[in-house]
């Protein structure tokens, strides 16, 4: 029998409590995730940005915004999912995050997926999808496909915030989040519309393209062995 699931407001206060990354010595406050925590679909984002380090919430400025209309057009809402980053601390000027904070935060992400539990974990840009995946197969490749990892479906998708430099990028959103749409509905999870028509609105039956990413039993955040010694709370011990 497995170790329980840490509950999340415990989670929650060891990313409060974290000083392990210079990050933290920058932060106005963390920002660990939102929504609903039975969620059967988890997004994942990379780090927040400006507005999500001065709210303490995950999408919260214009890329939130455009989320939000995304979300509709696979027949979602924010009240449906729950979003987090794979970094709790907004890097300085926005830069990428670097491979030394991502591992130092990965234990973050990983716990709360073990607690949500997920069925689909929607990966939102390159650094997300390439840790979750635990691949270095670009984002444009694998944007739009549906990937098996141990009991996740994980669905690559180009971070909202690209459409907002590059309009061209905003169709091929458009179409991954119907897509999207069209696989939960198949999964049970998205309703269909009355009148049989595709969350959103959409008329068309999207395709799944199929691009390889990792061996099926490998994902960055899978089920692993718990942190957490018996009657010993996450806050109290040493991830790494």
């Amino acid at each position: 029998m497995g170790k329980p699931h840490i509950p999340l407001p415990e989670i929650r206060a060891a990313v409060e409590a974290c000083r392990r990354c210079p990050l933290s010595q920058g932060r106005t406050q963390t920002v660990f995730g939102v929504g609903n925590p039975r969620a059967r679909v988890l997004f994942v984002g990379e780090a927040p940005g400006r507005n999500e380090d001065l709210q303490g919430e995950p999408f919260v400025g214009a890329a939130g915004h455009m989320l939000n209309d995304l979300l509709a057009i696979a027949g979602l809402s924010r009240d449906d999912v729950y979003i987090a980053n794979v970094l709790k601390c907004r890097p300085p000027g926005n830069r990428d995050p670097r491979p030394e904070e991502i591992e130092l935060c990965a234990p973050f992400l990983r716990e709360q997926t073990r607690t949500i539990m997920p069925d689909f974990i929607v990966t939102l840009g390159k650094f997300a999808t390439q840790f979750i995946l635990k691949t270095e197969v670009g984002i444009t490749r694998l944007h739009g496909t549906l990937q098996h990892a141990g009991r996740f479906s994980v669905f690559p998708i180009y971070h909202p915030a690209a459409a907002l430099y590059d309009g061209s990028k905003r169709e091929a959103l458009e179409n991954d989040f119907a897509t999207l749409g069209e696989l939960l509905r198949q999964a049970g999870i998205v309703a269909a519309a009355p009148d049989g028509s595709q969350p959103g609105g959409e008329d068309r039956v999207p395709q799944v393209r199929s691009v390889a990413a990792v061996p099926p039993d490998e994902l960055g955040v899978a089920p692993q062995p718990s942190p957490v010694k018996e009657n010993e709370s996450f806050s109290q011990q040493k991830l790494l």
